[in-house]
């Protein structure tokens, strides 16, 4: 038969348990509560941003849809605008704290000014008393009594100048003290507000990133799955005819600035307008294009934001060949980890870019080398034409994408 105390003991346990459940379900917080406080309270923005963390890393690891992508966005905004609450919060009380240095500082400055007065008038009499020699203060004093009095005084003004320059010097450390503590405090106010401005910058470029998605989409699910299923079958035939996958003919020998190909206007397949994938391969690697480029050609860079923003992908060709579309370029996507991957949906299909986007005024595609030409496609979902060169003078390739010929 159970005992009395055990059976207190099993119900008390049982009830540590039941509420510590209740309390985890009462105090969990809740996007809606978190949205909310962000604009009144701001009482649990360290919550609000653990909770908004474990949205973001649940949506990255879910299907992609518009909506995810939309929660994912609306998440990682309530984080930058809790870290801009909690960095305005930092900068105020360091400018109060400042302000408060600055006026023990002010004080302190008084009083070293004053004490300093003091004690140089005290040194002088203290010098001028301190040249009486005992046997001069006892041959000019009335009486042994006047003596001892007039001795007596001498050594309190000696142990009260002792005294004053000990406070002086006090002050005087406590002065330095403060005056390291508000440097210290200054430094620290400037990386906050460098800090705050980097927030800002990226609220503003998170901000402007939904947007971006929203006019893409037209906020549309249907539309968004388009535009990803479309990206990842130009990526998966790009890796196909890199990887040889690609059903090639032979043509013959090109030379260089020869024509070979001519740009598909409009929408074709696997690609939503008129626009030249170039690509320079070693086997099935890929190499910078610009590497190979020749500099001084006329562009625009509209890689970014929009044309000319100064925000998009590095245009720097530090090559000798020539291009394989004629000047002036309009330059829509460089090579790597591009504005493109950092701040559109196509972050979402891959992160490396293997080619750079370019388009021009002509249609006409060139050989950037002489070597062989061959003609291929890759066949998908849809058939992406291509045409390949391989060089005479080494073991490259270049690959022109969204051609007929």
């Amino acid at each position: 038969m159970i005992s009395f105390q055990k059976k207190c003991l099993f119900f008390l346990s049982l009830l540590i348990i039941l509420l510590f459940f209740f309390s985890q379900v009462i105090l969990a917080i809740t996007d809606e509560e978190c949205q909310r406080d962000l604009e009144t309270g701001r009482e649990h923005l360290e919550e609000c941003q653990a909770l908004w963390k474990k949205i973001v890393s649940q949506k990255q690891q879910q299907i992609t849809t518009l909506k995810s992508e939309l929660e994912k966005f609306n998440a990682s905004i309530a984080i930058t605008t809790a870290q801009i609450y909690q960095t305005v919060n930092e900068i105020s009380e360091l400018e109060k704290e400042i302000s408060t240095l600055t006026t023990k500082i002010g004080h302190l400055d008084i009083s070293l000014d004053q004490l300093s007065q003091i004690l140089v008038k005290r040194i002088a009499e203290t010098y001028k008393k301190g040249r009486i020699d005992s046997l001069a203060l006892l041959l000019s004093s009335n009486n042994f009594s006047d003596f001892v009095g007039r001795y007596k005084y001498l050594r309190v003004m000696q142990l009260h100048d002792r005294k004053l320059m000990v406070q002086m010097e006090t002050v005087r450390t406590n002065y330095a003290d403060q005056r390291t503590v508000k440097e210290e405090k200054q430094a620290e106010l400037e990386v906050a507000k460098n800090k705050l401005e980097s927030q800002k910058a990226l609220l503003a470029q998170q901000k402007a990133d939904k947007e971006r998605l929203l006019a893409a989409t037209k906020n549309d699910e249907k539309r968004y799955q388009q535009l990803i299923s479309r990206a990842r079958a130009e990526l998966i035939a790009i890796q196909g005819i890199l990887a040889g996958q690609g059903k090639e003919v032979e043509v013959g020998s090109v030379s260089e600035g020869q024509k070979i190909a001519t740009l598909i206007e409009g929408v074709s397949c696997n690609s939503s307008g008129t626009h030249l994938h170039f690509m320079v391969a070693q086997n099935s690697d890929t190499h910078n294009p610009f590497s190979y480029l020749n500099g001084g050609i006329g562009y625009e860079n509209c890689s970014g934001s929009s044309c000319g923003s100064g925000d998009g992908d590095p245009f720097n060709p530090g090559g000798s060949w020539n291009w394989p579309l004629n000047p002036p370029l309009k330059f829509t996507q460089g090579y790597g980890r591009t504005w493109a991957v950092e701040h559109t949906w196509v972050g979402r299909v891959y992160d490396f870019h293997n080619g750079i986007d370019i388009v021009s005024d002509s249609l006409e595609i060139k050989a950037v080398k002489a070597g062989k030409l061959y003609q291929g496609v890759y066949e998908g979902g849809c058939n992406l034409t291509y045409v390949r060169v391989d060089h005479d003078d080494s073991d490259l390739d270049t690959l022109y994408l969204h051609v007929i010929y």
